[in-house]
C-alpha cells in the first residue's frame, strides 16, 4: 500500500527506527529520535544499494516520488545512481569554483601589484558595488552578454555613465 500524507505525519518515533515502505524500493527511515529520512533500495550489478533523498518536510512525498521515477528510469538505461550524482556532485563544486566573482577577485590579485594602489581600490570597490551583486555568483561560463549589458544599463541609469564604461 502507497504511503500517505496523514501516515507519514503520524508516524511516531520508537525505541528502534523503522521503515515505512511505499513501493518500488522507496521507503521513509523514522529514527528512534522522531526524524524522519527517504531512501530508496536499488540494485545494480548485482549489489544492493541505497540513495537517500532528504529529510521528510524538506523534500514532500510528491516530489521524493517524482525523484524515484528519474532514478528507475536512470537505472533501466544502466547508469548506477550512487556515480551519476558523485560526477554531477563534481561538476556543480567545479562550476561553483568558477563563479565570476571568485574568477574576477582572482584576475584582481594577480594584476593589482602592477597598479596604484588608488586605482586598484577604485576597481575592485567598482565590482563590489555594481558587478558583484548582480553577477557574482553565477558561473562564469554561464553569463550571457546580455546579462552583462544590463549590468551596466543599471550603472548609466544612475547617471554614472564613466564608471559603466569602465566596469565594462
Amino acid at each position: 500500500m502507497k504511503l500517505t500524507n496523514t501516515a507519514i505525519k503520524q508516524a511516531k518515533a520508537r525505541q528502534k527506527a523503522y521503515k515505512l515502505f511505499d513501493g518500488g524500493g522507496l521507503y521513509l527511515q523514522v529514527n528512534s529520535s522522531g526524524s524522519k529520512y527517504w531512501r530508496m533500495k536499488y540494485r545494480f550489478a548485482d549489489r544492493e544499494k541505497l540513495l537517500a533523498f532528504g529529510v521528510y518536510l524538506d523534500v514532500t512525498l510528491k516530489a521524493v516520488r517524482d525523484c524515484c521515477d528519474v532514478a528507475r528510469r536512470l537505472l533501466s538505461d544502466g547508469i548506477d545512481l550512487a556515480v551519476s550524482l558523485c560526477i554531477e556532485k563534481e561538476a556543480a563544486k567545479e562550476l561553483a569554483g568558477n563563479s565570476f566573482e571568485l574568477v574576477a577577485r582572482d584576475w584582481f590579485a594577480t594584476q593589482s601589484p602592477k597598479w596604484a594602489e588608488s586605482h586598484s581600490g577604485k576597481i575592485i570597490r567598482r565590482l563590489e558595488m555594481y558587478v558583484f551583486p548582480k553577477l557574482g555568483r553565477q558561473p562564469i561560463a554561464e553569463i550571457k552578454p546580455r546579462e552583462v549589458l544590463e549590468v551596466i544599463r543599471g550603472i548609466e541609469k544612475t547617471g554614472y555613465i564613466e564608471t559603466a564604461y569602465r566596469a565594462l
